[in-house]
């Protein structure tokens, strides 16, 4: 399945029907202390430099993802999400139930089918909603424009999980160029592993 078709289902099932949440935090390394229980991660930050994009060039919408950082209450990511398009986005889809859901998912695996599989069968994980956005999102992106910084929220992620980072939803003002969606939300290609 291409990455186009992946972006169009996530889309979809969040307008629709919501993401379905799931116990992967129950599933994940082979050290667990026992089945089917977990151990939170401890503070840790990891560099990951990630750029990935959406659309051909020159209508583009690129997601960055720096730094991902596990603090002693939560965690919290560097982020940055760019419009290179000719429409402007909103930032959020008032007719969804997760208007602003950027945020991390923890996933069993980094395996790229994982993530495949589990959004075609209408699995994915729950999203750990960031609570805070430092500097604030605007609540449109510009046609070439690009936010970037900090969000966060609270609340322990599972040692051994693979965090991937949500972006959405973004929600085209007027028609979107060939091969973009009028609603998109972007779940990141790369995934990091926490340690314990």
């Amino acid at each position: 399945m291409s990455r186009t078709t992946i972006v169009v289902l996530v889309a979809f099932g969040a307008a629709l029907a919501g993401f379905v949440f799931s116990t992967t935090a129950q599933r994940l390394a082979d050290d667990e202390p026992e089945p089917g229980t977990s151990r939170a991660a401890g503070p840790q930050v990891a560099t990951v430099g990630w750029h990935e994009v959406f659309g051909d060039p020159g209508q583009q919408l690129a997601f960055g993802v720096d730094t991902l950082e596990v603090t002693d209450v939560g965690w919290r990511a560097r982020i940055s999400v760019e419009n290179d398009t000719p429409v402007d986005y909103e930032v959020g889809d008032p007719r969804a139930t997760l208007v602003r859901a950027f945020g991390l998912m923890l996933f069993s695996t980094g395996e790229p089918d994982e993530l495949e599989e589990r959004n075609t069968t209408g699995t994915l994980p729950a999203v750990r909603s960031a609570a805070e956005y430092e500097p604030p999102l605007p609540l449109i992106l510009r046609s070439g424009s690009k936010w970037e910084g900090t969000i966060s929220a609270a609340g322990a992620l599972a040692a051994g999980s693979w965090v991937r980072v949500q972006f959405g939803t973004l929600v085209a003002v007027e028609t979107p160029p060939d091969g973009l969606q009028e609603r998109v939300v972007w779940i990141t290609d790369n995934a990091h592993r926490l340690e314990p």
